[in-house]
């Protein structure tokens, strides 16, 4: 069949939910029997999130094929189950580097470059690669920020030039708004959802189905009226209430019939019938009443949650599987260098160290490492969070506390964390790094080797610098288990402690392979451990 194509704009006010809604609504096509993904059109000139600061745009979020992407498309994998590569996510900076680089070559034979043809061009040939390099016959596309935007407007023309040339038969317009309510006189409004749809209609797009979003249950009536001032069929006006629960919302769009009201439209029939009893029993258990554990998330970024979104996540879909209700402690590292948080520290059942780059704050990490391995308090460390375990426990171990990583200080005696030699020529931003799926080898009797239970692992890497073998045999000999390594033995990629209830670092990122219905193992392990330290206290 031929591809389809549903895409997804926002009018109003942006983080009004779309990531979660093409998600939600991705996950609900799959499971009626469809070939699904999804990519995220991103206004923004920067090439990539990659050099981004997690302040500015949260996480960022690594595929398999080590494209640095939005954090979307981590919605997107976790709620469809799905693995995406680097075309499903496309910046304004990667559209105009490639058609410079073909004008630059004489590509266009001396033509004068445009927005239209060119850039639009070049916008509906990333679109369509999606379905050639995943083999989806839907495909979700979902525009960032909000109608009216000038950095949109490329995206949004070749959004309007789609239909004319897949077909009507072969593309759907959902436009998601927010509805005001108003405080003084407890209304909901809906004129700025028929302003943004105004705005949408002036440059040619007139959606097919309208996402009304609030706070506030939307009335039927007000349902009717988006409908008639929208020019929009009634039944395709769909009000989604805020959810409590995340993971409730493809429950909550199921009830809506938005699935039958898309495949109806693009001449589709069910497959098969949508068995979403895991989800239901998902958000079952996370209604449900539950001992609760602490876990200390010691980072730079805490501020803003976004910038650790798939460990929160990976740590909730654990503590799920395991019975138990996480609540983190936010600590900032930096707050630690200074003897703050030190409260906290002690109140956690747990510590994890998420991965990051930078000087800022690392002894405040490595304070919460030694911490951990002190008092026996389970510890996670991921990437950075490894890193710092290595330090705090070669500082013991040489007794020392000029142990360090390179990154931190150049000229440290004790470089237990460095590049590798055929990285240090490297200069470009992001050229000396470990990007994307590598594998891993498990090594038996190991806590490794008992959360995940094979000998054969891949999982994704974002990281410069490396574990130093020089420093193998002095740790391994003090205690220090190097459960997994390269395939050829030249890397470490999970380093733990004996005697020590749960003490692993990884140098991947565990987080972006954990999925609500499928918890990561080592997070699973990690879960296990506190609990287990919990009762024992107890």
């Amino acid at each position: 069949m031929n591809t389809k194509y549903i895409f997804l704009t926002g009018g109003v006010v942006s983080s009004v939910g779309k990531g979660v809604t093409a998600a939600a609504i991705g996950r609900l096509l799959k499971e009626r029997g469809f070939e699904v993904s999804i990519q995220k059109l991103d206004p923004y000139i920067n090439v990539d999130p990659g050099t981004m600061s997690p302040y500015q745009h949260g996480e960022v979020y690594v595929l398999d094929d080590g494209a640095e992407t939005d954090l979307d498309l981590g919605h997107y994998e976790r709620f469809v189950d799905i693995s995406l590569n680097r075309v499903c996510n496309v910046t304004t900076g990667q559209v105009y580097a490639e058609v410079i680089s073909k004008e630059r070559r004489g590509d266009y034979l001396g033509g004068t470059i445009q927005v239209i043809p060119h850039i639009t061009n070049e916008i509906k040939r990333r679109i369509r690669m999606v379905s050639k390099t995943t083999g989806a016959e839907i495909v979700f596309v979902e525009v960032g920020g909000t109608v009216g935007d000038i950095e949109s407007l490329p995206f949004l023309e070749a959004l309007r030039q789609m239909r004319g040339d897949e077909g009507k038969e072969n593309t759907f317009y959902i436009h998601i708004t927010w509805v005001p309510h108003i405080g003084a006189t407890g209304e909901l409004k809906t004129k700025p959802t028929q302003h943004s749809v105004r705005e949408l209609r002036s440059i040619g797009i007139t959606p097919d189905m309208i996402i009304a979003r609030s706070d506030y249950p939307i009335e039927r009536e007000l349902c009717d009226k988006i409908a008639l001032f929208c020019d929009v069929e009634r039944r395709a006006v769909i009000p989604m209430t805020t959810a409590e629960l995340l993971y409730e919302v493809p429950l909550l769009i199921e009830k809506t019939q938005v699935a039958e009201i898309l495949l109806d439209r693009l001449g589709l029939e069910t497959r098969q019938k949508p068995d979403l009893r895991a989800w239901e029993k998902l958000v079952m258990e996370l209604r449900r009443e539950k001992p609760r554990v602490k876990i200390a998330l010691v980072g730079k970024y805490v501020e803003l949650h976004d910038a650790y979104l798939s460990v929160r996540e990976a740590i909730r879909h654990a503590a799920l599987s395991v019975g138990v209700e996480d609540e983190i402690l936010w600590i900032h590292s930096s707050d630690l260098e200074k003897g703050r948080g030190v409260e906290l520290l002690r109140e956690a059942d747990g510590i994890l160290v998420p991965g990051g780059f930078g000087e800022r704050g690392i002894e405040g990490k490595i304070h919460a490492a030694r911490y951990a391995r002190q008092n026996q308090i389970p510890y996670l460390g991921l990437c950075l969070g490894m890193q710092v375990l290595v330090i705090e426990f070669a500082r013991h171990v040489l007794e020392t506390d000029q142990v360090n990583s390179t990154e931190f200080d150049p000229a440290t005696p004790h470089p237990v964390i460095d590049l590798m030699p055929d990285q240090r020529d490297l200069t470009d931003m992001g050229g000396t790094m470990r990007l994307g799926l590598y594998p891993c080898r498990i090594q038996p009797g190991t806590r490794a080797a008992e959360a995940y239970k094979t000998d054969a692992i891949s999982e994704r890497h974002r990281h410069r610098f490396e574990f130093k073998n020089a420093y193998r045999d002095a740790l391994r000999e003090a205690g220090m288990r190097f459960s997994g390594l390269s395939p050829d033995d030249r890397l470490v990629e999970i380093a733990e402690l004996d005697d020590h209830p749960f003490m692993l670092g990884t140098q991947f990122h565990p987080e972006f392979l954990s999925r609500p219905t499928r918890p990561h193992p080592l997070f699973v392990c990690f879960i296990k451990a506190i609990k287990e330290n919990v009762t024992r206290d107890t």
